[in-house]
């Protein structure tokens, strides 16, 4: 399973990615507009930094609209995946830009039907959204069960990114259900590196250890 970095922080990206564990970047307008930055500066340079994809989304409504972004977001960086969201024009958008070799990341998938449609339109990456779909009282879990499923019957070539993570068990379960890869915030990176028994443990070899030196 791969890691996803869902921040547009460049500071916060540098050091968890000396972590090891960082396979790629996603970005949205909204996390974007955070930074106060310039888009493509801000993509460019995160880029730099991580080798794997890095997700920077169109702002256009119209495919003609999304393609013509798509097309100039794509030359940024030999790394960059550009987000469509899923709608009948984002779908047509990502059957041209497929077709032109460009990937693409079609996100905001809360059905199979959505996200069946996106692999077939030629994503290379679907983004169901986990968080979001709990707040309305719906399976998360089991529209990731079903995408893999479908996917691997199927032999389909597009990857899962499990989108909307808010905590630990969020990674946890989509790992454990086949998501290839999960996006994860910058902040819970730190949380799924700890446990009480761990710092415990810890302050108890440190004692001992003080104790052992006297």
């Amino acid at each position: 399973m791969k890691f996803f970095l869902d921040t547009a922080d460049v500071s916060a990206i540098k050091l968890i990615n000396e972590l090891g564990v960082v396979d790629g970047v996603t970005t949205n307008p909204s996390i974007i507009s955070k930074e106060g930055r310039d888009f493509e500066t801000v993509i460019k340079e995160i880029c730099q930094i991580v080798d794997g994809p890095v997700s920077a989304e169109v702002t256009g409504e119209a495919a003609e609209d999304m393609i013509a972004e798509a097309r100039s977001i794509a030359q940024w960086a030999p790394n960059v995946v550009v987000k469509i969201p899923m709608t009948t024009e984002g779908l047509k958008a990502v059957n041209v830009l497929s077709r032109e070799g460009i990937k693409t990341n079609v996100t905001l998938i809360f059905t199979v039907s959505q996200g069946l449609m996106a692999i077939k339109a030629g994503a290379t990456y679907i983004s169901p959204f986990v968080g979001r779909l709990e707040d309305i009282g719906t399976d998360a879990y089991q529209l990731i069960a079903d995408l893999r499923a479908i996917i691997d019957f199927y032999d389909y070539d597009a990857k899962i990114i499990a989108a909307s993570i808010r905590n630990t068990v969020h990674v946890e379960e989509v790992a454990k259900l086949g998501a290839h890869i999960a996006t994860i915030p910058d902040a819970l990176f730190a949380k799924m590196t700890q446990h009480p028994l761990t710092a415990q443990g810890l302050e108890i070899f440190a004692k001992d250890w003080a104790a052992f030196k006297q």
